[in-house]
């Protein structure tokens, strides 16, 4: 299993494999085109109430994790994003300027330990 997380601003790479927007909401100031993903998987990202409520404030961090964990549990949307993780290297795609404390960090550990 191999995943990985990019900021969608970030150029493509030729090893990115299959890459998989996991943002509920469009980045912005990016087209389509630029964004260059293969799927936009919005169902896998936290609640609109979640994402709020964490703001992106680090004294958050560890709070926010084990809530968004909570949530991908018995998620649907979870199981596909593992058949693609199954087929090949995969890129998770987020917008936040964060790189250190961003959901897409929380679901590839959650891939990774539940593979």
């Amino acid at each position: 299993m191999s995943v990985r997380i990019k900021r969608v601003y970030d150029e493509p790479a030729a090893d990115d494999g299959e890459r998989i927007l996991v943002d509920r909401l469009w980045p912005r100031g990016i087209s389509k085109e630029k964004a260059a993903f293969d799927e936009w998987m919005k169902e896998v990202a936290p609640t609109s109430e979640l994402r709020k409520w964490f703001d992106h404030r680090p004294e958050r961090w560890d709070e926010f994790r084990q809530r968004y964990r909570a949530e991908l549990q018995g998620n649907p949307a979870v199981e596909a994003l593992r058949a693609h993780v199954a087929a090949g290297r995969v890129t998770l795609l987020y917008g936040s300027r964060n790189r250190e404390f961003n959901h897409a960090a929380v679901l590839a550990d959650f891939l990774a330990e539940k593979a």
